[in-house]
Order: structure tokens, then C-alpha cells, then sequence
């Protein structure tokens, strides 16, 4: 019967085994599930490994580059870096948080906020930037590649062209971008808990790197050149100082402002609920040292060959030294790929797999970003497509809004308590008005439309849309605060969404606990659902 059945269905032959899993409903499959206690096992100093992996990357340097373009020189830029980091990473903490209480990812936590099926579109919000720019770092770090191959062979400089012009890549680059692309697809596939090692690995070889490229570029320019000693000159739209000064803020925040919200993906491994100090620390002060490579690297690029050049395979490929020029290629190549895991393939796969958990799973997921990586040809969309690269260089003004109703529904409309089981439910608290949030959708609406004009600026500068452009200077922070405070309006004063608001919060399994299934539809006892009251859950932070 069973054989027939598949038979008459070819679609089952396609489903993840999610029956597997604890909750046997179609939200629900063993990577979205709470993770279980004993692979709640990261602490400080994996997360600081984490942000290694993160910060220390190509994208810091463009970012950077792009707040100094503005007329800054170092001395204003380090504190603009610093403190976008800081203002980013306490949201990072806020949502990460969410994430290491209920051992849930963001496409979970979020069904909370926007509803079942509500969750869909802030999903694919975030899904997408994910997928453009992991492509685009895929190029890069064959270009990383392609320096070190010309470290060992020198001839490699010289490898004949089969392509044509039209083709935006010579064969020498399309080669090393599917060399790297086979090495950054194999260590993508691999669980979490396995890449746990690859953020460690990464956090001892690359900041050396950094620190070594920093010290170089200081010795050789005695001190530093017109970038670290010059004089402020704007070159912004408005040609004034503090709307320079926000918009350079802006862009800091807008590089992390996706994480923002994803952090849960990662938070959920915490052991002790993300206690501590350190993850509020560690962003401000790995981005804000980290950004020194680049600003003085930058700089001795300018002292020694007489322009600025913040790509860096081009910066490295005008080396002497071949094995400085092997070892810093061979960092940013395991820079990159930590990142693109980081910030791209695994929130991708952990986005994709909560919207269709009975299709899809971590692994399909990584790997159908992993094919995209090639059949999109980043290579055109880099050389091509700048409406698009700022698109996404500008996204921070949806992730703003998307971040202030999230904080603002878990942390001032529910109090922290949230009910695990139902995260999973059909019809369940978190269903709303079939499946939809509307409150929050108002939220976040309200919060973008007034960033809408500018938006639409920063992709076509010839449109003229007034004094609206100011107020995108600070679209993250505009968008955040006056989202957040819409919801709370909204869910306070106007419709209290009195259903989803639980009275004791239901956490998952805590160790030395049994597990036991849930089904969906049956009441659950006290201990089946694993409630813990609010102080013993406090002894644990």
C-alpha cells in the first residue's frame, strides 16, 4: 500500500524525513527544531572565534572604503566604525538572545512576530541578500586564488585567454572561481557542529594576517600617508559634516544590519543563553581593529604606486615577495569562505528551510545556493548590474524596520515569553488572522515607506525626491526606532493581540529532561512541554 501510495504521489519521494524530528507537523524538521541540550555547547570564546570569522573579511574593506570615499580620513572613520558596530551589536544581542532561550533559528522566532505564514516574506527579505551577495564573494575569493596559483607558478600570470570579452571573466578567473567554489561547497555541506572548528581555524590564521598587513603598511609610510594624516574633505551630496558622519554610520551598520536579525541562527548553540558581556563586545571590537588592515593598506597603495586601491587582489598582486604574496592570498581565501558560511550560506539555508520544512532541509538548501553561485555568473552581476550592488549595499533600510517590530513584539509586547510547541502548531497562539500578523506588517511598513524615496535615490541618483534623501543618512536607525515604536502602539493601544500573550513561558528541552514527541493537536502535560518557571530559568543565565 505504501509502495502504491509513492507511486501515485512522486512528490513524497522529495519530502525531508520531518516525522524525524520531535514536532510531526509541516512546520517542523530536525534542523528547525530547538537544538537539543547536548549540542548546546558554544561559549565565549566560540562566538568571539564567530565574529572572527564574520568580521575579518573582504566585505569590511569595501564597507570601509565606502565611508572614506564620503571625504573622511582615518581619524573620523574609526570612530564612525566604532560606533556602528556598537549601535548594530546591540540588537545582535537583543535577537541572539531570542535564539539561545528557546534554542530556536530566526525562520522559528520570527513565525512569533509576523505569523505562520506571515513569516514568509521577512524571511525571503533577508534569504535573498543572501543569496546575491554570497555569489558575488564567490568571484572575489577566486580572484584570492588566482594570486595565490601566481605565488607557486609565476607563469600562472600568464594563462591563456579562450574567452571572449562579452564573457565579464578571462579563463584564468572562470578556473579559479570553480576551484574555490569546490572548496567552499564541500566545508558549506558540513553540519554546524562541524564548522564550529572552521570559525576556530579561521580565528588564529586570519587576524595575524591583518595584524601583519597593518604593520607593513604603517612601517612603509613612516607612520601613515594622506589617508591617515590628510585633511577632512566632503564629497557627499549635501557637502555637510554630520550628514556625512550618519550617512558613513549607516553604511557600518547596514554590512551587519542582516544579522541583526539571523543572529538566533547562531544563538541557539549558546550553553548558558548567550550570558555575559562578551557578545555585545565582541563586534565593536574586532570590526573597529579589523578596519585598520584596509584604511592603512590602502594608504601604502597610495604612498608606494600613487592611487587608492581598496580591492584587494589587486593590492596583493603587485607584491614582491612571493610568499607574501601566497600567505595573505591563502587568509583571505579562508577569510572569505568563513564569512560567506557566516553571513550567507547558512542564515540562506536556515531561511529557505523554514518556509518549506517538509521539502527542505539545511543541506538541500546549501546546496542549491552553492549551484546558484555559478549558474547566476556573479561575474556579469559585478560587472554589470550596479543598480543591483546597491540595491543591496542599501538594504539596511528593510532589515532596520524588520529588527525594531522583532525587539519590540519578544521584548515589550510578550515579555520574553514565548511558547515553544506552538512555534510548530497549525492554528495554533501564533496563527493570528490566518497565518498573517497584520499588526506587525503595519509595523514594518510604517517604517520603511518614509525610507522608500531615498532608497530609490541610492539606486538611481538622478531621481530628485527633496529633503526625503536626508532622512535615508540614517535609514537603519530611522527605521528601527520608528517601527518599534509603531508596534507598541499598535499592539498596546490599538488591537492587543491577547491570544499569542502566554502567561508562563514554554521553554525547550533543559538538560537531564526525556524527550517525548508532540504531536500536534494534543494537549501536552506540564513536563511533556518542558515548562520551566521563570526563576529557574533565571538560576540558568
Amino acid at each position: 500500500m505504501s509502495v502504491l501510495k509513492a507511486r501515485l504521489a512522486p512528490h513524497l519521494h522529495l519530502r525531508v524525513p520531518f516525522e524525524s524530528g520531535r514536532y510531526g507537523s509541516r512546520w517542523s524538521n530536525k534542523d528547525l527544531d530547538p537544538v537539543p541540550p547536548e549540542q548546546r555547547i558554544w561559549g565565549a570564546i566560540d562566538y568571539w572565534a564567530y565574529w572572527c570569522s564574520d568580521m575579518l573579511a573582504p566585505p569590511l574593506a569595501s564597507t570601509v572604503s565606502s565611508v572614506m570615499a564620503l571625504g573622511f580620513t582615518a581619524r573620523e572613520t574609526i570612530p564612525i566604525v566604532f560606533f556602528g558596530f556598537a549601535i548594530c551589536s546591540v540588537v545582535i544581542t537583543l535577537t541572539g538572545k531570542m535564539g539561545a532561550t528557546y534554542a530556536v533559528p530566526f525562520p522559528v522566532i520570527i513565525r512569533s512576530v509576523f505569523g505562520m505564514y506571515g513569516s514568509f516574506p521577512a524571511i525571503c527579505i533577508r534569504a535573498f541578500v543572501a543569496l546575491m551577495w554570497t555569489a558575488i564573494l564567490t568571484v572575489q575569493a577566486g580572484n584570492f586564488l588566482q594570486r595565490c596559483l601566481e605565488a607557486i607558478w609565476p607563469s600562472f600570470i600568464n594563462f591563456p585567454n579562450h574567452l571572449p570579452e562579452s564573457a565579464g571573466i578571462d579563463s584564468a578567473g572562470i578556473l579559479c572561481v570553480f576551484l574555490y567554489w569546490f572548496i567552499q561547497t564541500g566545508l558549506a555541506v558540513m553540519p554546524i557542529s562541524k564548522l564550529r572548528i572552521l570559525f576556530w581555524v579561521k580565528g588564529v590564521i586570519v587576524p595575524p594576517t591583518f595584524l601583519a598587513l597593518f604593520l607593513w603598511a604603517v612601517i612603509v609610510t613612516k607612520g601613515g600617508g594622506p589617508l591617515i594624516k590628510g585633511k577632512v574633505n566632503i564629497t557627499s551630496d549635501y557637502m555637510n559634516t554630520a550628514y556625512s558622519a550618519l550617512t558613513g554610520l549607516n553604511v557600518i551598520i547596514g554590512l551587519f544590519s542582516s544579522l541583526a536579525v539571523n543572529m538566533p541562527d547562531f544563538g541557539r548553540f549558546s550553553k548558558n543563553r548567550l550570558a555575559g558581556p562578551h557578545q555585545f563586545l565582541a563586534l565593536p571590537i574586532i570590526g573597529t581593529l579589523g578596519a585598520l588592515a584596509p584604511i592603512f593598506v590602502t594608504d601604502a597603495h597610495s604612498y608606494i604606486w600613487g592611487e587608492f586601491e581598496w580591492y584587494m587582489p589587486a593590492v596583493i598582486a603587485k607584491f614582491d615577495s612571493r610568499a607574501a604574496k601566497f600567505f595573505v592570498s591563502a587568509s583571505f581565501v579562508l577569510a572569505t569562505i568563513g564569512n560567506q558560511i557566516a553571513a550567507g550560506t547558512y542564515p540562506f539555508s536556515n531561511d529557505v528551510t523554514g518556509m518549506a520544512p517538509k521539502y527542505i532541509n539545511i543541506f538541500r538548501a546549501t546546496v542549491f545556493i552553492s549551484i546558484f553561485c555559478i549558474v547566476s555568473t556573479p561575474w556579469n552581476i559585478i560587472n554589470n548590474a550596479g543598480s543591483l550592488l546597491a540595491f543591496l549595499s542599501g538594504y539596511s533600510c528593510l532589515m532596520g524596520p524588520l529588527a525594531g517590530t522583532m525587539v519590540c513584539d519578544y521584548y515589550i509586547i510578550k515579555k520574553r515569553k514565548l511558547n515553544v510547541d506552538q512555534l510548530y502548531a497549525d492554528h495554533g497562539i501564533y496563527w493570528y488572522n490566518g497565518g498573517w500578523n497584520w499588526r506587525a506588517f503595519a509595523s514594518f511598513i510604517i517604517g520603511f515607506t518614509p525610507l522608500l524615496p531615498g532608497f530609490a535615490k541610492s539606486i538611481d541618483n538622478s531621481l530628485d525626491v527633496g529633503g526625503a534623501w536626508k532622512i535615508y543618512t540614517f535609514a537603519w536607525i530611522f527605521g528601527f526606532f520608528l517601527s518599534l515604536l509603531t508596534h507598541y502602539v499598535i499592539c498596546t493601544y490599538i488591537s492587543v493581540p491577547t491570544k499569542s500573550l502566554v502567561e508562563h513561558a514554554v521553554y525547550p528541552l533543559q538538560k537531564g529532561e526525556e524527550i517525548s514527541p508532540v504531536i500536534e493537536g494534543k494537549e501536552q502535560s506540564a513536563k511533556e512541554t518542558y515548562v520551566t518557571n521563570e526563576k529557574e530559568m533565571a538560576d540558568m543565565a
